[in-house]
C-alpha cells in the first residue's frame, strides 16, 4: 500500500502562537530569579559573609578591647565632674567636649567623646575612664553617636559600602533592593512546583545528564524555605539605610507621620524629630564653649529623677548659645529604652520629654527593626539568629551558582548539550511585556536600582534572544 505524502511526514508542531500565552508568567520568573542570582548574586554574597562578620563583633570588641572597656571594680566612684576633669587633662586643649556616656555597669568604663579638628566625617575621639580611679583606660577614635569602635567600623563600613564611601553604598543598597525579591520570586517558583507536582506525582524529574543537580536544587530549595523571613526582614530594614529607596522610606515616614519623636533643644519649644540612623552620623554641631563639669552630674540627676531608668545614657551639652542640655537612654537591648529629655541649663528646668512608651507603633517597629539587624536587641541569640542567616544567604548563592555550572550549555562532539538560554518574555503575550515594562518604571521610582537593573535584565534578555534567533538551526 502506498503511503500519501501526508502520511508518511511526521505530525506538524503546534503553531507557536498556541503556547505563547501558557505559563509564560512562571517562566518570566525562573528567568528573573536566575538573572538577579547569577548578576546581582556576587553583591548579596559580600554582604551577607561580612554581615556575618559584624554581627560577631559584639564579642570580637569585648576581646579586642577589654582593656579600654572593662576595669576592676570598686566600691568607690568618682563624679562625673572628676571623670571629666581626668580627661579633659588627658584630651588637651584641642579637644571639644560633646557627651558623656556614664559607666553603665559596675566594672565598665565612662566614656567621654570630644570633637576635634582632622577627623573624618561621622568620627569623633573617646577617652576611655575608670569611675572608681580616674585612670585612663583608653583614648580611641571612634564612629557615630553609637560609639563604634575601630574594629566595629571597620566591619560596618565594609558591610555597608566596601570602604568605598557613597559610591560603594550602591552595592549594600543593590543587594538589599534585589534580595526580597529573589526571596520572594524563589517562593512563588517553588509554589507553581509543588502545584505542578500535584499532577505530575514527581516534584523533580530525574536528570541523568546533570549529575548531582537535583541534590543541588533540594539544598538550595529547602535552605530558601527556611530563611526566607528573614531574608525579607534583612530587606526591608537593609533598604531604610540605603541612599535613594532610604529617601523614599524616610519621606513615606514624614507623609504619614511616622517617625521618631526626639525632643526640642531649642528653647522656644520648636519641635524635632530623630534619626533611627543617628549611630552613622557623628556629632551635628560641637559645643561652641567647655561646659562645666559639674553640670554633667546635675543633668544626669534631673534625668534619673524623671525618666531615665537604664545605665545606658548619653549627656550632651548645648550645641550653641540658647539652646538645651539633652540627656538619652541609648539602650536597643530589649526591653529597649529610647527616653530622652531636654534641660535648660540656667534655670535646670526640663523644658522637653520623649518617652518611648509613647511613640507610635512604626516609630517603635523601626527602633526595634534596626536593633534586631544590628544584631543588639536580644542579645547573643539575636547574633546566632543572624549569623546562620547571613551565611545561609551566603550558601543559596553558592548552591545557585554550582546549580548554573552543572545545566550550563556545553558542546560536546560537535552538539549543544545542557538548558538552552529561555528568553525572558518570549513567551509571553504584549500585555505581559507591558506589565514588566511598567512595574520597572514603578520599582524604579521606589526601588531605584531594581528598577534600572530590571530594565536592564530585560534588555540583556532581548538581546540574547536574538543572538540566538540568528544561529543557524535556531
Amino acid at each position: 500500500m502506498t503511503l500519501t505524502t501526508s502520511e508518511t511526514t511526521s505530525p506538524a508542531r503546534p503553531p507557536r502562537r498556541a503556547t505563547k500565552r501558557r505559563g509564560w508568567f512562571g517562566a518570566l520568573l525562573l528567568r528573573l530569579h536566575f538573572y538577579a542570582g547569577v548578576l546581582v548574586g556576587p553583591f548579596i554574597l559580600v554582604a551577607a559573609l561580612s554581615g556575618a562578620l559584624y554581627a560577631l563583633t559584639p564579642q570580637l570588641e569585648q576581646i579586642v578591647y577589654a582593656d579600654q572597656l572593662h576595669v576592676p571594680k570598686t566600691e568607690t566612684s568618682l563624679t562625673l565632674a572628676e571623670q571629666i576633669g581626668a580627661a579633659d587633662a588627658h584630651a588637651g586643649e584641642a579637644a571639644t567636649l560633646f557627651a558623656v556616656r556614664p559607666a553603665p555597669e559596675p566594672g565598665d568604663t565612662t566614656r567621654v567623646m570630644y570633637a576635634e579638628d582632622g577627623l573624618g566625617d561621622s568620627e569623633s575621639r573617646a577617652v576611655f575612664v575608670d569611675p572608681g580611679t580616674g585612670e585612663i583606660r583608653g583614648d580611641l577614635i571612634v564612629y557615630g553617636t553609637s560609639g563604634s569602635t575601630p574594629l566595629r567600623t571597620w566591619i560596618s563600613n565594609l558591610h555597608r559600602s566596601l570602604h568605598l564611601g557613597d559610591v560603594g553604598r550602591l552595592y549594600s543598597e543593590l543587594a538589599a533592593s534585589w534580595l526580597g525579591i529573589v526571596a520572594l520570586a524563589g517562593l512563588v517558583l517553588w509554589i507553581i512546583r509543588i502545584r505542578r507536582a500535584r499532577v505530575k506525582k514527581d516534584l523533580i524529574r530525574p536528570n541523568r545528564t546533570h549529575t548531582g543537580y537535583r541534590a543541588l536544587f533540594g539544598w538550595h530549595t529547602s535552605i530558601g524555605i527556611w530563611i526566607l523571613l528573614g531574608a525579607l526582614f534583612l530587606s526591608a530594614t537593609g533598604i531604610t539605610w540605603s541612599q535613594y529607596a532610604g529617601a523614599n522610606v524616610d519621606a513615606l515616614r514624614g507623609a504619614f507621620d511616622w517617625g521618631t519623636p526626639a525632643v526640642s533643644t531649642s528653647l522656644d519649644g520648636e519641635a524635632a524629630a530623630a534619626d533611627e540612623h543617628a549611630h552613622h552620623h557623628g556629632p551635628e554641631s560641637a559645643p561652641t564653649g567647655r561646659a562645666n563639669p559639674a553640670t554633667f552630674d546635675a543633668m544626669l540627676a534631673i534625668a534619673q529623677r524623671e525618666n531615665v531608668n537604664t545605665g545606658e545614657v548619653e549627656i550632651k551639652p548645648p550645641a550653641e548659645a540658647g539652646t538645651a542640655w539633652t540627656i538619652r537612654e541609648i539602650k536597643r537591648s530589649f526591653p529597649t529604652e529610647g527616653d530622652s529629655l531636654a534641660v535648660d541649663g540656667t534655670t535646670m528646668q526640663v523644658v522637653d520629654r520623649a518617652d518611648f512608651a509613647d511613640f507610635s507603633l512604626a516609630a517603635k517597629l523601626a527602633s526595634w527593626g534596626i536593633g534586631i539587624h544590628m544584631g543588639v536587641m536580644f542579645g547573643p541569640a539575636n547574633q546566632i539568629v543572624l549569623f546562620l542567616l547571613a551565611t545561609g544567604l551566603a550558601a543559596m548563592v553558592v548552591l545557585g551558582y554550582r546549580m548554573w555550572w552543572k545545566r550550563r550549555p556545553v558542546r560536546r562532539e560537535g552538539n549543544l548539550v545542557g538548558s538552552p538560554p529561555r528568553r525572558m518574555l518570549h513567551d509571553a503575550p504584549w500585555w505581559g511585556i507591558g506589565t514588566v515594562a511598567v512595574a520597572a518604571g514603578l520599582l524604579g521610582f521606589w526601588l531605584p536600582l531594581v528598577g534600572w537593573t530590571l530594565l536592564g535584565f530585560v534588555i540583556l534578555d532581548t538581546a540574547i534572544g536574538l543572538l540566538a534567533s540568528r544561529r543557524p538551526g535556531a
